[in-house]
């Protein structure tokens, strides 16, 4: 069966900018390409993220289907030919049919993606929550305007999701400024922030456009998980913990930190905080890295040849190389 790669699509408040898109029109793409790894067409797509803002498109999720070597991705658009844009710039791939799709059958569609096909099967209901926040994206929007922030804004997810991808993350739902994500393994959420800042990190130093910088937010817990959205006391804590974070901070609850720290991590000392919504204050802990100084991998890794994935994929589906 189809396998879904891409972040859940977008639903609830989106602030800022990120709002003109609400209105566009959704869109559901298929390629044909047999032969094709996950990893080929993980490394594609991350291209068209790349490019998403520059033509008005926004990529909310893909899936792909190993068996038979089909690519679906859902997508906002204005017009049809701004998805044809950005795949033909990032690969060369141009769909082979697009279609336009009503939000609602899509919405409830996603709510059944991850019904397992065996309902006796059983996995447990605890997550790591991690909420990130773009540090001021409101004034951001306003000084950059709508175009050229929304191109930083994409390049803000780019960074987030090849985190989220390496570390075995699942994009929950995207906030408007910032990634609403959740891990099955305590780890791989620690590891993930730690890519994410580093990312951001080398991003800051390497480009001649306004620095970003986010907040990163933390619990742990067994959250409702509904319609493929998660709700319940540990998503508010999460993401109260990520309000309360400095710009390029990490912060994390007392079971984050307690299960963290027998996994190798290493964090500051308590700082107890008043959090808005809980009436008792809670002890809050800002990670510090892995135990010993590791330095975390950047979320951005050094990309393959240009003529590896892309020249691969394109000759699959032409039977041409260039």
């Amino acid at each position: 069966g189809a396998e879904r790669l891409g972040g859940a699509a977008e639903r609830g408040r989106e602030p800022g900018a990120a709002r003109f898109l609400l209105g566009m029109p959704l869109f559901m793409d298929r390629h044909d390409v047999p032969g094709a790894s996950a990893a080929d067409v993980a490394e594609a797509h991350m291209k068209d993220l790349e490019l998403a803002g520059k033509h008005g498109v926004q990529f909310l999720s893909y899936w792909f289907d190993p068996d038979s070597g089909g690519v679906f991705c859902l997508a906002r658009a204005s017009a049809k030919e701004n998805l044809e844009a950005v795949h033909q710039e990032s690969h060369g791939l141009i769909p082979n049919e697009i279609i336009s799709v009503p939000e609602d059958a899509v919405l409830r569609f996603l709510g059944k993606v991850h019904d397992p096909v065996d309902h006796t099967e059983i996995t447990s209901p605890f997550r790591t929550i991690l909420f990130t926040d773009l540090e001021g994206s409101t004034a951001m929007a306003e000084e950059l305007g709508t175009s050229e922030f929304m191109s930083l804004l994409t390049e803000h997810d780019v960074i987030i999701r090849r985190a989220l991808l390496a570390s075995r993350g699942r994009e929950v739902k995207h906030t408007g400024d910032g990634i609403m994500a959740a891990f099955e393994d305590v780890a791989n959420a620690l590891e993930c922030s730690l890519a994410v800042q580093a990312g951001f990190e080398a991003r800051n130093v390497e480009s001649h456009r306004p620095s970003c910088r986010v907040r990163i937010g933390m619990a742990a817990g067994e959250p409702v998980d509904h319609n493929d959205d998660l709700f319940g006391s540990t998503v508010n804590l999460a993401s109260r913990i990520c309000a309360a974070a400095t710009p390029g901070g990490i912060l994390v609850s007392d079971v984050v930190r307690e299960l963290g720290g027998e996994r190798g991590f290493a964090f500051a000392e308590a700082d107890r905080r008043t959090l808005k919504g809980f009436s008792k204050p809670v002890d809050l802990f800002a990670l510090v890295g892995r135990a010993g100084g590791e330095t975390p991998p950047a979320a951005e890794p050094t990309p393959p040849a240009r003529t590896s994935v892309f020249a691969r994929l394109r000759t699959r589906l032409t039977g041409r190389s260039e």
